[in-house]
């Protein structure tokens, strides 16, 4: 009788498949996994019985891209300029957060990527209402509410992608 197993071969916990489901929620978000083949591997996370078997449904996902060592903490200055990216498309649709991005965007990688989220977000509404004829105007209620908790995540220093958006600005 063998003592020693492979570790690949021991059974996988709950808390063993949180960081991998993590992770697929990451590249789904990211759009390194197309809606399909996220539920498929979603799926075969929770029902992996092995180490091995849930290793397998990340194998080929290479970590995000990880924000620039050199870039540090963003000021105040910075962090106020990127929610002001947001809140301006309240009245002026892509025009402020573009105005901005074009303002203070070489100066600032934090402002600039704010500001470019923003833009994509009011520019993929405005196509939805032109798109069904003014029908889509009440997403605009809610838009007023996202561009809210985005400019909260600006002022607090944190990352903010809005879910759902074409993004023809990089």
């Amino acid at each position: 009788m063998e003592s020693t197993y492979a570790t690949g071969h021991l059974r996988v916990s709950d808390a063993e498949r949180e960081p991998v489901i993590a992770r697929l929620q990451d590249a789904y978000a990211e759009g390194r996994l197309e809606h399909a083949e996220f539920d498929m591997r979603m799926h075969l996370a929770m029902t992996a019985k092995t180490r091995s078997d849930l290793a397998a449904v990340t194998r080929d996902l290479t970590p995000g891209p990880a924000l620039p060592a050199a870039e540090g903490e963003p000021t105040g200055e910075e962090r106020l300029a990127a929610a002001l990216a947001h809140f301006g498309g309240y009245l002026t649709l892509f025009v402020a957060p573009l105005v901005l991005m074009l303002v203070y965007g070489r100066k600032s990688p934090y402002v600039r990527r704010h500001a470019a989220e923003a833009v994509n977000f009011q520019l993929t509404v405005l196509a939805v209402t032109i798109l069904t004829f003014g029908v889509g105007a009440l997403l605009y209620t809610i838009t007023w509410v996202v561009a809210g908790v985005a400019a909260v995540h600006a002022l607090v220093g944190q990352p903010f992608r809005y879910p759902w958006i074409l993004r023809p600005v990089k």
